[in-house]
């Protein structure tokens, strides 16, 4: 079982910066592909980006590629998501999640284990 902490989320304004971090429990977090979802107000949760178990592969969504970074540190057990260029569009809660499978899915259903969100507002 893994479980997962977010941290990092807060206010800032329109093209700031923020650094979001997941941090997992257990020995077995390399075994995990991982993902960065989010949930805007009134909206379905979507996909924004995962990362191979051995962070060797990324996947973004498209309204963020080129602004968000994802990436992994297996030594750690930690997880980050560097958003860059911020819009309001971007406000959100962020989850991280992990997906036991080999290969990165954008899909909510293939990710066995949620934290618990860190919200994410950015003002124009």
């Amino acid at each position: 079982q893994v479980q997962l902490v977010e941290s990092g989320g807060g206010l800032v304004q329109a093209g700031g910066s923020l650094r979001l971090s997941c941090a997992a429990s257990g020995r077995t977090f390399s075994s995990y592909a991982m993902g960065w979802f989010r949930q805007a107000p009134g909206k379905e949760r979507q996909f924004v980006a995962a990362i191979s178990r051995s962070g060797g592969s990324t996947f973004y969504t498209e309204s963020v590629k080129g602004r968000f970074t994802i990436s992994r540190d297996n030594a750690k057990n930690t997880v980050s998501l560097q958003m860059n260029s911020l819009t309001p569009e971007d406000t959100a809660v962020y989850y991280c999640a992990a997906n036991a499978g080999s290969v990165l899915v954008t899909i909510e259903s293939y990710y066995r284990y949620w934290g618990q969100g860190t919200q994410v507002t950015v003002s124009s």
